[in-house]
């Protein structure tokens, strides 16, 4: 019979609740994606990101305290969510038209490769939450880390006229608590 540590970190193992959280979500996309296919995976990892997004928009208007978020605190949220997150976002371009983020680190890591299911997280919550401030959003991830690139490049109309010639895979976004 085996004896316990009594301190397990006496185990040199490579696992921490972050390494555990990823591979769990990288394994629930690829099982998703292998059974049902990477467009029905994309659809069901969206609507966890469109709650997370609604729960993120009231925790950062509350944080500003504000019922509604002007675009340059739309930005500011969405920077600040993904540093807390282990992300590295940045402004890439912004005008009244969209704002363009880039990326050099996926909060999900290394297990974003090949599961290109999870980007529709960052899409859901980006798009929630300029939506619900902004009326509108339009949400294209043009790079990702999950289909190989060494980036990611999300674009994020908000003017529902300039987005006629959206590219397929872009997703809108449209305001839902017009009670405010």
């Amino acid at each position: 019979m085996s004896q316990k540590p009594n301190n397990c970190t006496e185990f040199n193992i490579p696992l921490d609740r972050d390494s555990f959280m990823q591979g769990m979500l990288r394994d629930l996309a690829g099982v998703l994606q292998d059974s049902i296919g990477v467009q029905e995976a994309r659809g069901f990892v969206s609507i966890v990101g469109a709650r997370m997004g609604d729960a993120l928009n009231t925790v950062y208007r509350d944080a500003f305290g504000q019922s509604r978020l002007n675009s340059d605190q739309v930005i500011d949220a969405m920077l600040d969510l993904k540093q807390r997150i282990d992300g590295d976002f940045y402004i890439v371009s912004q005008d009244e038209t969209e704002i363009v983020l880039g990326n050099r680190k996926c909060p999900f890591g290394e297990s974003v490769r090949g599961r290109p299911a999870l980007c529709m997280m960052t899409s859901n919550v980006f798009g929630r939450i300029t939506a619900e401030n902004l009326g509108y959003a339009s949400v294209e991830v043009e790079e990702s880390f999950a289909q190989g690139h060494d980036r990611c490049l999300v674009r994020i109309g908000l003017d529902p006229q300039a987005t006629t010639n959206r590219k397929p895979g872009g997703r809108e976004y449209f305001r839902i608590d017009e009670g405010l």
